[in-house]
C-alpha cells in the first residue's frame, strides 16, 4: 500500500517547532537573555555600552536591566517575555529590572534540568507556585514597617536609596545622591507624583556638583527686550501656532497681479496676529509661555506690553509647568474668564554652568523641585539620570509602602530557607520543583559576589548556614567580601520591589515552562505592483 503524503495545514512558508524542540528553544533564548544581564546585577557589576545603527549613532553607557534590554532587538519568543518583565518591574516599582530577569532565567535552567529528568511541566508548576507563596509569607514576616516612626523612616528611606544607588554609577557619591532623592520624595508628602520633580542634566563640573533647587527650572531664554525678572508672575501656558505673521512665500503659492497685493497680504496676516496677542492680553497675564514658535512680530508686540514670552517650551516642560504652577495649556483665547492661570512668586534667570535657565520660585504646587546633575559627558549624565529615576521611584513607592526588608542576598535567603524547608516536608515530586526554585533563589547572591570577584560557593555556604542558626539578618558585603549583618550596615531595599521580582519572575518563567509549541506565521508576501514609496 501506498504511503500517504502528510497532510500540510500551514500556508507555505509558516514554521512550527513542537514539543522538546519548541521547549528546549524558548528556555535556551530566555537563559540567554538571562545571562547578558547578570554581569550588570549588584554593587560590584559591570556596566554594557549600548551602541545606536541610526544616523545619530547614539552610544550608552548602563547597568540598567530595562534600558539594556529595551535597546537590543530580540527575535526569540521566550526572550521577549523577559524584556517585557523587565520593562513592567521598571514601570512599577522603578527598580529591580535586572534582578526579575535573572531570578526568571535562574528557575529556567532548573527547569531545563527538571524536564531532562522526565519530570512533567505541569508538576514544576504545580511545585513552584506553592514555593512561591511560602517565599512571599517568608518574605512579608521579615519585613520591617517604621512608617509610624519618622525619624526611623527617614533613616530607612536613606538606606533604601544608597542601597539602590550603590549598584549605579553614582555609588562614589551615593550619600549625597541619598540625600538629594530622600529630599526630593519627601517634598511630595506622601503623593507619590514624581512629575513634581524635575531633572535637569547640565554637562560641566562633577557628579558631586549636582544639587536640589526648589521650585521650578525651565531650560529656555526669555524673549528680546522682555523684562529679565517678574514678581508675582500671572502664567499663560498656551499650546498655539505664533508664526503666521507673513507669508511664507516658500511653502505658498499666491497668485497675485501685483507685488503690493503680496504686501497687503502680508499686512493682513500681520491684523490677525495683533488681534491674536491681543486676545491673549486680555488674560491679564504678564508671562506667556508657548509650547510652539513665537516669531518676531509676536515677540515686540508681548515687549511692547511688557509682558515675558518664552517659546518652544518643550511639551513634557509644558505638562509639568502646568501642573506646579496651577495652570491650564489654553489653545483657543476667546473666553478669558473661564482659563485658569498659572501662578508664582518670582521668574528670574539663574546661570548654571555657561547657561542662563529660567527659574520659578514660589510655585502653588509647594512640592514641585528640580534636582540639576552635573557630571563630564552626556553619557555619564543620561546614566545618572537613569540612577536617580530608580531611586526615586524606589522611594516614591517606599512611602505609600512602607515595609522594608534587608538587601545584600538577605531576602533571598530566607526565602530560599522557607522553601526548602517547605520542600522536606512534601511529599512527591513536586518537593524536587521546590528544591530547584530555592536554588533559583540562592542564585541571586552567588552573582552578586561573583560579579566582585569574590568565591561564591564559600560565601553562599556561608550564608545559609548563618540563617539556618537562625542569623535572619546575615547578608553579604561586598566591600570587604565577608559575610556579616546587613542590618548593622544598613543594606535596605523596599519590600514593595522585591516582592515584585519574586512574583513577576515566578510568572514569566511559569508561563515559559507551559509552552510546547511554537508557530511562526508565513511572511506576507507582497503583490507584484508593490512598491516601497
Amino acid at each position: 500500500m501506498a504511503s500517504l503524503n502528510p497532510v500540510q495545514i500551514f500556508s507555505a512558508g509558516a514554521e512550527e517547532e513542537k514539543a522538546e524542540t519548541a521547549r528546549l528553544s524558548s528556555f535556551v533564548g530566555a537563559i540567554a537573555i538571562g545571562d547578558l544581564v547578570k554581569s550588570t546585577l549588584g554593587p560590584k557589576g559591570m556596566d554594557k555600552i549600548l551602541t545606536g545603527s541610526g544616523i545619530t549613532d547614539t552610544i550608552q553607557v548602563t547597568n540598567d536591566g530595562a534600558t539594556i534590554l529595551r535597546a537590543i532587538g530580540v527575535d526569540n519568543p521566550a526572550a521577549k517575555v523577559l524584556v517585557d518583565i523587565s520593562k513592567v518591574q521598571d514601570d512599577e516599582v522603578g527598580d529591580g529590572t535586572t534582578s526579575v530577569v535573572v531570578l526568571a532565567s535562574e528557575l529556567l535552567k532548573e527547569a531545563e534540568k527538571l524536564v531532562s529528568m522526565k519530570i512533567h511541566p505541569q508538576t514544576i508548576i504545580s511545585g513552584w507556585r506553592k514555593a512561591t507563596d511560602e517565599a512571599r509569607k517568608a518574605l512579608t514576616d521579615v519585613a520591617k514597617d517604621h512608617g509610624n516612626d519618622e525619624k526611623k523612616f527617614r533613616e530607612d528611606l536613606m538606606n533604601i536609596a544608597r542601597t539602590t544607588l550603590s549598584s549605579k554609577i553614582l555609588t562614589q557619591y551615593k550619600d549625597h545622591f541619598a540625600k538629594l532623592a530622600v529630599e526630593a520624595v519627601l517634598r511630595l508628602k506622601g503623593s507619590g507624583n514624581l512629575d513634581a520633580i524635575q531633572i535637569i542634566k547640565k554637562s560641566g563640573g562633577g557628579l558631586e556638583d549636582s544639587f536640589l533647587d526648589e521650585g521650578f527650572l525651565l531650560d529656555k531664554k526669555i524673549g528680546v527686550h522682555q523684562p529679565k525678572k517678574i514678581e508675582k508672575a500671572q502664567i499663560l501656558i498656551a499650546n498655539t501656532s505664533m508664526d503666521a505673521d507673513k507669508i511664507k512665500v516658500f511653502g505658498s503659492r499666491v497668485r497675485v497681479d501685483a507685488v503690493s497685493k503680496v504686501a497687503e497680504l502680508e499686512l493682513a496676516e500681520k491684523e490677525k496676529m495683533r488681534d491674536k496677542v491681543n486676545k491673549i492680553l486680555k488674560h491679564g497675564c504678564n508671562v506667556f509661555i508657548n509650547r510652539q514658535l513665537i516669531y518676531n512680530y509676536p515677540e515686540q508686540l508681548f515687549s511692547d506690553a511688557g509682558v515675558m514670552a518664552i517659546e518652544h517650551a518643550d511639551f513634557e516642560g509644558v505638562e509639568r509647568l502646568a501642573l506646579v504652577t496651577g495652570g491650564e495649556i489654553v489653545s483657543t483665547f476667546d473666553s478669558p474668564d473661564t482659563v485658569k492661570l498659572g501662578r508664582c512668586d518670582l521668574i528670574e534667570e539663574v546661570m548654571i554652568g555657561e547657561d542662563k535657565l529660567l527659574k520659578f520660585s514660589g510655585v502653588a504646587l509647594g512640592e514641585a523641585c528640580t534636582i540639576v546633575l552635573r557630571g563630564a559627558t552626556q553619557q555619564i549624565l543620561d546614566e545618572a539620570d537613569r540612577s536617580i529615576h530608580d531611586a526615586l521611584c524606589v522611594l516614591s513607592q517606599t512611602v505609600k509602602e512602607t515595609r522594608t526588608v534587608y538587601g545584600g542576598g538577605c531576602s533571598e535567603m530566607v526565602m530560599a530557607n522557607a522553601v526548602s524547608a517547605l520542600a522536606a516536608r512534601t511529599p512527591g515530586k513536586e518537593a524536587v520543583a521546590m528544591e530547584s526554585f530555592a536554588r533559583a533563589l540562592c542564585m541571586i547572591p552567588t552573582i552578586i559576589a561573583d560579579n566582585a570577584g569574590y568565591d561564591s560557593a564559600d560565601l553562599v555556604a556561608e550564608l545559609r548556614a548563618a540563617h539556618t542558626d537562625g542569623k535572619k539578618t546575615s547578608g553579604l558585603d561586598m566591600t570587604n567580601g565577608i559575610v556579616t549583618d546587613v542590618e548593622e550596615l544598613g543594606i535596605t531595599e523596599s519590600y514593595q520591589v522585591k516582592r515584585q521580582v519574586l512574583l513577576s519572575a515566578a510568572e514569566a518563567a511559569e508561563m515559559i515552562i507551559r509552552v510546547d509549541d511554537i508557530v511562526k506565521a508565513a511572511p506576507r508576501q507582497r503583490a507584484p505592483d508593490d512598491r516601497c514609496h
